[in-house]
């Protein structure tokens, strides 16, 4: 994968909004200048609101593409800002979507790690009615494209900013893209025990994965169930 430029970091905080599900959000980000600290659990100047489905050092940073933002303002015929789908790194050049679980990015001085896949939700839909777009059948349509951008864990902390190369230091090498992955635990489960394959899988996909394959064990009687979507 070639290296790429991080376009925009977009920090936000926790405001109230009626429409949300627990009546708060933080979808809502701004592009900040100059550089901004990261930590284990994401930018400084920013924070989730619900933390019972977001955050945490799985879920500390979320980096979505400037290409997959402007292939939505296409279908959408609106513009979209840096920021506007909720990601803290807008990047260009760089195939998010197509970075492996467990691909490493240096940005700045931060080293970041591809860990897990945003699943969208009614907040993420009706965020984008407020903004005047089209959100008919959003998380529908969202979930076809599959092309959702990446969380990534926070292995090295360090200072980044907008301008910087992101340099792929390390690529796994085992084709488990994040797509691959957003596929895997919601419309094409045949997919689940590629995640298998992967040493740094959250545990919520591993266990996806695992009831998947127990449960079409030849002879064991039992046939899979989906799970719920990660959140």
């Amino acid at each position: 994968m070639s290296d790429g430029l991080l376009r925009s970091v977009n920090v936000g905080m926790p405001r109230e909004a009626a429409w949300a599900g627990i009546g708060r959000t933080s979808i809502d980000k701004a592009p900040v200048t100059g550089p901004v600290d990261v930590h284990r659990l994401g930018l400084v100047g920013d924070q989730v609101s619900d933390t019972r489905h977001h955050g945490g050092p799985d879920q500390a940073v979320y980096a979505f593409a400037r290409e997959e933002l402007d292939w939505w303002a296409g279908q959408l015929g609106d513009e979209l800002r840096d920021g506007e789908f909720g990601e803290n790194l807008t990047t260009e050049g760089l195939a998010v979507d197509d970075a492996e679980v467990g691909e490493r990015w240096r940005i700045g001085t931060a080293l970041l790690e591809v860990a897990s896949i945003r699943t969208p939700c009614n907040d993420f839909k009706s965020w984008m009615g407020r903004g005047g777009h089209d959100n008919s059948a959003w998380v529908r349509r969202f979930t076809e494209h599959a092309r959702v951008g990446a969380y990534l864990r926070v292995l090295q902390p360090g200072v980044l900013a907008a301008g910087d190369s992101v340099e792929v230091v390390h690529r796994p090498g085992h084709g488990v893209t994040a797509s691959m992955m957003f596929r895997a635990v919601t419309r094409e489960p045949e997919l689940l025990p590629r995640l298998l394959e992967v040493d740094e899988m959250v545990d919520e996909a591993r266990r996806k994965a695992e009831a998947y394959l127990a449960g079409n064990t030849p002879g064991s009687g039992r046939s899979y169930r989906p799970v719920a979507p990660l959140n």
